[in-house]
């Protein structure tokens, strides 16, 4: 695949473009609704995949499944192509899988609880810093008997049985306090009601899924249908994202200064991610965006004000593309007015009143050059797409969907033995027999029995294996260790 630059428009003329070599150092996308971020989005999504590169975006909306099918040719997209350059703009999609945590517009997207870790739990469930601390314990007491955590089931079952045995544990691990215990279980509830628990369990999706390349050579557009999941919840939604940042933190290995990306992650409604999340989690957040480039991996905030980014976040994103915004009022203004000094200023250019005046399909762009140095803001107009704009009909998204690589390995869910059955199968040995138990021996042979990992299949069997392989993390008698974002940091792949 080529390495040419990533077009985004036209400002007076000549080219305005991301250097794949930079595409790394991050970048935003804002506006107003209705002043053309889809489409920017779009075009940006589809350049990745041209250049080789695998890309995940969020599709909240429901308006972006068309980048799977050439777009139509038509006067008014061959203006447009023509006045920033493109005479020879040739229509085409991009391979594309959909995925849907509800398996309805998509292949089913799960995970497991071990996947998510206590730290995003928390973020998940709304803890506060003592429930949290409690949560790590919940963690950790499963993870040194060998019980897995695969589901909503599992780990109501292990936070009821830390309960049940706190004075016990109490000694080896620390207070228990039956109010924390109380307030994690009615958050539980909670999630169960807003329907979480399809989120959870196995076949859990793998990391690999998301990397995948064509037989061109172009990347996959991996598509989160998210119309759903963002009504119903969106800090489940937000969370979903965040794991995927942290696994490919802690999964990737360091490539340096690469001449394009291994990955894109977009963010869209990138003000989710902090929202009410308390500092802790701020932070590692702002320091996995910081290191992640290292690893190959882009992240692109899409928002609708800059400001909605923290301060320390928003200066890593290097490369920035700034629709219209209003300004009602004076709030509005000073937002506007911050937004424009973000930008290098250009002789000449009032950055502050563009951003009030653009119309649609332009945008204030500033990028990094090859030196890493961001370039004067310019007004540019923003290139079509080579893909269809707005959304596939339902027989189109069925057919991708039945002929994707991927048809089959997610559809059916598994629920094999973990910490539920093996507590249920103790309590039930305590109600026979007071002192038989289930030992830790016998959960690690569990464990062993299950943990084994596969090639990429077509079968709910080969995913199953590799969601187990996940699960366990690592081999039994070590130390499970969890990375900045609480995610296992000793997967096999």
């Amino acid at each position: 695949m080529n390495t040419h630059p990533l077009l985004i428009g036209a400002a007076d003329g000549h080219p305005v473009a991301i250097t794949p070599s930079m595409a790394n150092r991050h970048g935003l996308i804002a506006g107003a609704t209705g002043t053309g971020k889809t489409i920017t989005l779009q075009t940006l999504a589809q350049s990745f995949s041209d250049l080789g590169v695998p890309v995940f975006v969020p599709d909240i909306k429901g308006d972006f499944s068309g980048i799977a099918v050439p777009g139509q040719m038509n006067d008014r997209v061959r203006e447009r192509a023509g006045q920033v350059g493109l005479d020879d703009l040739e229509m085409h999609g991009a391979p594309t899988v959909f995925w849907d945590v509800f398996g309805e517009q998509g292949h089913p997207l799960r995970l497991t609880i071990a996947d998510l870790g206590p730290t995003l739990l928390s973020r998940l469930m709304n803890l506060n810093e003592t429930q949290s601390g409690l949560m790590q314990l919940v963690f950790r007491v499963a993870d040194d008997n060998g019980w897995l955590l695969l589901d909503l089931k599992d780990l109501r079952a292990m936070v009821n049985w830390v309960g049940e045995q706190r004075q016990t544990l109490s000694r080896t691990y620390g207070n228990i306090a039956p109010a924390s215990l109380g307030a994690i279980q009615r958050n539980l509830l909670t999630l169960e009601s807003q329907g979480a628990e399809q989120c959870f369990g196995e076949p859990a999706v793998t990391l690999e899924d998301f990397l995948q390349t064509d037989e061109q050579g172009r990347g996959v557009v991996n598509i989160l249908h998210a119309e759903r999941l963002y009504r119903a919840s969106p800090l489940v939604y937000s969370t979903l994202l965040l794991w995927l940042l942290s696994e490919l933190f802690e999964q990737l290995p360091e490539v340096g200064d690469a001449d394009k990306p291994r990955f894109v992650l977009f963010f869209d409604e990138a003000h989710l991610l902090f929202k009410d999340a308390p500092k802790s989690l701020t932070d590692r957040i702002e320091q996995v965006v910081r290191l992640i480039r290292s690893k190959g991996v882009g992240v692109y905030f899409v928002t609708q004000n800059p400001l909605d980014l923290p301060e320390p976040v928003l200066g890593q994103l290097g490369n920035r593309i700034q629709h219209a915004l209003r300004a009602f009022t004076p709030r509005d203004q000073k937002a506007v007015r911050a937004a424009a000094q973000t930008f290098r200023p250009k002789p000449g250019l009032n950055t502050e009143a563009e951003i009030l005046s653009m119309s649609t399909g332009t945008a204030l762009v500033s990028v990094l050059d090859e030196r890493g140095q961001p370039t004067p803001v310019e007004r540019t107009l923003i290139r079509p797409p080579a893909s269809r704009i707005g959304p596939l009909n339902d027989a189109e998204r069925r057919s991708l969907i039945q002929s994707s690589p991927l048809a089959g390995v997610y559809d059916t869910p598994v629920d094999r033995e973990s910490a539920y059955e093996i507590l249920q199968r103790q309590a039930q040995a305590a109600l026979s027999e007071p002192t038989a138990t289930v030992t830790t021996q016998q959960a690690a042979r569990n464990r062993r029995g299950s943990g084994g990992t596969s090639r990429r299949g077509d079968s709910v069997l080969a995913a199953t294996a590799k969601s187990t392989a996940r699960a366990v993390g690592t081999q039994i008698g070590r130390q499970i260790v969890r990375g900045l974002l609480g995610s296992l940091t000793g997967k096999r792949r």
